[in-house]
């Protein structure tokens, strides 16, 4: 992938509450990204106290193109304006669109943009070695005591040859 990876607000908040953005930011170095509506999304939560200013300081903010804004206000208005303007770059610069709102996934792929999610990233983690399947299956349990609402209690079944 060659792409931007672009990160709505539910993966910012799952990874921002256990603490550990860097499970995203060292998968993709220097394609991971994230729009200004998710920008403000996260802000929002910042200032309702709700999850940790610093988390996500350094994560770049992409400026939409012309025909990006015009994608993006074509979606259904169901999206979010984080998950609607992620969509749109992800589609337009043929990147990664991460994400855990089934309406986004399943609107992403009906145009052909590849997915992911807060599973995805932990599963990729442990693939690649970043972590232990333990600290995977803990996380996700602590994601889930914070409000992550996980279609899983763990990731065995996800990582399974």
């Amino acid at each position: 992938m060659t792409g931007p990876v672009l990160l709505d607000n539910t993966v910012l908040t799952n990874f921002a509450l256990v603490g550990r953005p860097d499970l995203v930011l060292h998968l993709w170095a220097d394609a991971v990204c994230t729009t200004a509506a998710v920008q403000a999304e996260y802000q929002a939560g910042v200032v309702a106290g709700l999850v940790p200013a610093v988390a996500w300081i350094d994560l770049p903010v992409v400026t939409l193109t012309e025909a990006e804004v015009a994608f993006a206000a074509a979606l259904p208005a169901r999206l979010g304006a984080g998950e609607r303007t992620c969509l749109a770059v992800a589609y337009h610069r043929r990147g990664l669109f991460v994400s855990d709102d089934r309406d986004a996934r399943s609107a992403a792929c009906r145009y052909g943009v590849s997915i992911t999610d807060t599973l995805g990233i932990l599963v990729l983690d442990v693939r690649q070695g970043y972590l232990s399947r333990g600290e995977a299956n803990a996380l996700v349990e602590e994601m889930i005591a914070v409000g992550y609402r996980s279609p899983v209690r763990n990731l065995n079944a996800l990582l399974s040859p």
